[in-house]
């Protein structure tokens, strides 16, 4: 019997996700919450976004190990954990930020967050849309 391999793995979420919450980040950074309505809603939208989306790339950080930890490779498991321990932990404060509309903690973590993603490129003609619309709906 052959192998059966899953098309959707926690690598690939998690790749796509840190590409979408590149973009957000860049998308936020041009925003201005305070200029009109119809910005300040797309503001909270990314930043609702950016909290959801690095929640589940933490969620996929334990998926992915627990491949290895069966082979026994608990040095290069814990050393994964170690390397995306960020995630989960700009997540929570990006969530704070974003429900207490807090722009200055929101412009901290976006901040921090595009220095971990900085080496991601997204060319302008990216296929990926609008992720983020609705997700200040599925935060709150």
């Amino acid at each position: 019997m052959s192998r059966v391999i899953n098309p959707n793995s926690a690598g690939k979420e998690r790749s796509s996700m840190t590409r979408a919450i590149a973009l957000a980040v860049r998308e936020l950074a041009k925003t201005n919450p305070s200029a009109n309505a119809e910005q300040h809603n797309e503001a909270r939208d990314l930043a609702a976004f950016i909290a959801l989306a690095l929640e589940v790339v933490a969620e996929t950080i334990e998926v992915s190990v627990v491949a290895w930890e069966k082979r026994d490779y608990w040095v290069k498991a814990d050393k994964f954990r170690m390397e995306w321990r960020w995630a989960g932990q700009l997540a929570a404060q990006m969530r704070t930020a974003a429900l207490n509309e807090d722009w200055g903690s929101i412009a901290q973590v976006a901040m921090q967050v595009a220095m971990k993603l900085q080496n991601i490129k997204i060319s302008d003609k990216h296929r990926m849309g609008r992720p983020w619309e609705g997700s200040w709906g599925k935060l709150a």
